[in-house]
């Protein structure tokens, strides 16, 4: 390990990566993953810094924090989306509806964090338009945590016509161009945004944990809007 600060881990080796460091920051060993590692002398720390990311993307797309959110995630079985759940409970978000394919999945995760909620401010539901319908009406910002809108041929996650002005849609993709769900949202009217700036944070960072000083936030948000 001479010579080295430590590395970023994408998936799928986060969840490996908590099991080979020495030790892990609370968040990351709540989230089930570390995408940080920091060199201290012959042992490895373990980081997360997936949810702080996300607070600060949103701060930045929206000018709100996601305390004072209701939130419903997309893609709430495991992995990022477990990440995001566990940060919007520990900054204690307003409400939290997690919606995943496999109800079960989403049922755990829920019943995890439910002693950080006041009562029923943490569901679980089916990602099924009966169960989005109603759920929508109480919600200010839909997260996708899911891979879908990755590729054009990629179906509607919500249907279109459960899209309004009011909704905040926050897309984790960020691959280059709008996602369907970004797509859609402008059409009803709604304010989106693509994980770009989740990168950009998540980066920053660990760029902060390794040196120990500010990121070059510019530089490094320049260098990301210049990629093809």
């Amino acid at each position: 390990m001479s010579g080295f600060l430590g590395t970023n881990v994408t998936i799928p080796h986060k969840a490996a990566a908590l099991a080979a460091v020495d030790e892990a920051d609370d968040y990351a060993r709540r989230s089930g993953s570390v995408n940080t590692v920091a060199v201290q002398g012959d042992r490895l720390l373990g980081f997360n810094t997936d949810g702080p990311g996300l607070v600060r993307a949103i701060r930045e797309e929206f000018s709100v924090d996601l305390h004072d959110l209701r939130i419903l995630l997309l893609g709430a079985g495991g992995g990022a989306g477990r990440a995001i759940a566990v940060q919007c409970a520990m900054e204690s978000c307003e409400r939290l509806v997690l919606v995943n394919r496999t109800l079960e999945k989403a049922q755990s995760l829920a019943a995890e964090l439910a002693p950080a909620f006041k009562s029923n401010r943490i569901q679980a539901i089916p990602l099924e338009e009966s169960a989005l319908a109603p759920q929508l009406a109480e919600t200010d910002l839909v997260i996708n945590a899911t891979s879908v809108g990755m590729r054009r041929t990629d179906p509607p996650l919500i249907p279109a016509s459960l899209m309004t002005p009011d909704l905040l849609f926050y897309d984790t993709v960020y691959a280059s161009g709008k996602s369907r769900l970004l797509q859609d949202a402008a059409s009803a009217g709604a304010r989106g945004a693509n994980g770009l700036s989740m990168l950009l944070h998540q980066g920053a960072l660990s760029f902060e944990i390794w040196f120990n000083r500010p990121a070059p936030l510019d530089v490094m948000r320049q260098a990301l809007t210049s990629l093809p």
